[in-house]
């Protein structure tokens, strides 16, 4: 595909990076700690074991940007396998009545109930492109569900000149083997020929809306994209349940920017979520070589990507300015290098572990963990990493019992179900 120049107002302008070096930044990482531990009168603790940076001379904006203190929580999981023989499972859900769908990237949905997989995958999904990154993707029951049994997926979608991210609903039969009144709610634009970094989670507002991730499209020619308004790479979206675009989107009117935009500036997410006690909109991305991103999602703003960013190129090559900030962009709340690859994340809330009321789980891909997540409003104040010898954790999902459902993605892949050890 040929490269295109952005569109629209959202090229960043003067760089702020941080970039320290050696002595310097090992003078300004530990003053901060030691200014942070003798305001608060308490000792600091050490994040958690992890290798060393892949761009030890990026500095944090803020000190609870990065490598949080390690928490124990003295929990140790009970793990139950509720269905095997997966091919590389996605995405989980859980519907009111207990079930758990799961998309296999290959195309398939299946459906779980009674503790038990329901032998044929639900017929009546659109096909997919089902190569490298690309296949069925997320899945989630819809807001109105009780009522309509409407569900919400996504899935890489072949169209003319490669394939796009594209969202669709439709009416799920009560014996989970069906879905009918297929629609596509969302389709990215302009499609690539890269089969890679599709992005792909879905979150409901509460009030009529749902927000799409999206990424940018894996090449240096793509990966552009996610500046320019016009395009629906790298982005986060907002539809109506029906697809239709939102009288408040902040680019609506803009005649060079796609409607749908909600923010941009992103590489490759998936994961979102909605803090149930704020409403707000949170996302974890990939990062490159480094750089993954938990970021607090507002409206209209730009993330930086791939003009700044806290990790570098696969090739060692810095990525953009080769700094971390610049005017106009957003930072993210937290970052991680190394990566953790994060897959599906979500906010608990259950009585199971009671201690972790308003933490998010996280599912990471590499090394491979469930990620616990501790807040103080939009802050990173602690991290705790369980499960480390499952392999690649790819989403999570609490259900109503408060147990974690869990899936893992491998050829044999499993859906996992977590609960506390006697």
């Amino acid at each position: 595909m040929t490269e295109r120049a952005p569109r629209g107002p959202v090229d960043p302008r003067t760089p702020q990076g941080r970039h320290l070096t050696g002595p310097v930044l090992i003078a300004a990482l530990g003053g901060a700690a030691a200014l942070i531990a003798g305001c608060a009168g308490v000792t600091q603790t050490a994040p958690v074991k992890q290798p060393g940076p892949n761009v030890p001379e990026f500095a944090p904006a803020f000190p609870e940007q990065t490598r949080a203190p390690a928490s124990d929580s003295g929990v140790s999981l009970a793990v139950e396998a509720l269905a095997n023989g997966l091919e590389h499972p996605w995405a989980v859900a859980v519907t009111p009545d207990g079930d758990q769908l799961i998309t296999e990237r290959p195309g398939r949905l299946r459906g779980v109930s009674n503790v038990a997989l329901v032998p044929e995958p639900v017929a009546g999904l659109p096909e997919v492109l089902a190569e490298r990154q690309g296949g069925l993707l997320d899945v989630a029951v819809g807001p109105n569900f009780d009522e309509d049994q409407v569900i919400f997926w996504t899935y890489s979608k072949p169209v003319r000149g490669g394939s796009a991210t594209a969202a669709a609903c439709g009416v799920l039969s009560d014996d989970l083997t069906q879905v009918s009144q297929v629609t596509d709610i969302f389709v990215q634009e302009p499609p690539a020929s890269a089969p890679m970094h599709y992005g792909a989670r879905l979150a409901f507002d509460g009030v009529g809306h749902v927000y799409v991730t999206t990424g940018e499209r894996f090449t240096e020619a793509n990966r552009v994209l996610s500046q320019d308004l016009g395009a629906t790479y790298g982005k986060v979206v907002r539809v109506t349940l029906d697809g239709a675009t939102p009288r408040d989107n902040p680019f609506l009117g803009i005649t060079t920017a796609e409607p749908t935009v909600w923010s941009y500036g992103l590489r490759n997410i998936q994961s979102a979520d909605i803090n149930p006690r704020s409403g707000e909109l949170w996302i974890a991305e990939h990062g490159p070589k480094g750089g993954d991103e938990f970021d607090l999602i507002a409206p209209g703003r730009n993330y930086g990507w791939p003009v700044v960013s806290y990790g570098k190129n696969y090739d060692g090559s810095p990525v953009g300015r080769a700094e971390t900030a610049a005017d106009g962009t957003k930072q993210p709340r937290y970052y991680r290098d190394p990566v953790i690859a994060p897959g599906g994340m979500a906010f608990y809330q259950g009585e199971l572990f009671a201690d972790w009321q308003g933490d998010l789980i996280i599912a990471s891909l590499n090394p491979g963990a469930l990620v616990r997540l501790e807040l103080a409003g939009d802050t990173v104040t602690g991290e705790e990493r369980l499960l480390t010898d499952l392999g690649r954790i790819r989403d999570v999902a609490i259900a109503e019992d408060g147990a974690i459902l869990a899936i893992t993605d491998a050829a044999d892949g499993a859906l996992l179900r977590l609960t506390p050890e006697d």
